[in-house]
């Protein structure tokens, strides 16, 4: 399998370049926390199952996503600092078509 390259921003505006593999079935809410771009604690509160809305990011590049499951839009419409571009990390599985990502985390709620 392949590694993929995707950057993101943490919440005191720094962009981090992370190599982030493919074959461990990881999603970016884990990327996020392995490199600890995050205070622990603060991110996948919930553990990734669509309920907390502590790993929504905005999406920045034109990487095409998976579609929005219903979990993650009903949490998405009860979490603040919402914007069109808005997605959990959680729900997002790093998978080489995610080569080239670039999401900001959103402000912690």
């Amino acid at each position: 399998m392949e590694d993929i390259n995707i950057k993101i921003t943490d919440r005191d505006g720094v962009t981090h370049e992370i190599v982030a593999p493919t074959d461990m079935a990881m999603n970016l809410m884990e990327v996020v926390r392995s490199y600890e771009l995050a205070p622990e604690g603060t991110i996948g509160v919930c553990g990734g199952m669509a309920m907390c809305a502590s790993c929504q990011c905005y999406v920045h590049s034109d990487t095409e996503l998976p579609e929005m499951s219903d979990d993650e839009e009903a949490m998405l419409s009860e979490a603040f600092d919402v914007k069109d571009n808005s997605r959990l990390g959680c729900q997002i599985q790093m998978t080489p078509d995610m080569e080239g990502l670039e999401v900001e985390l959103a402000p912690e709620s």
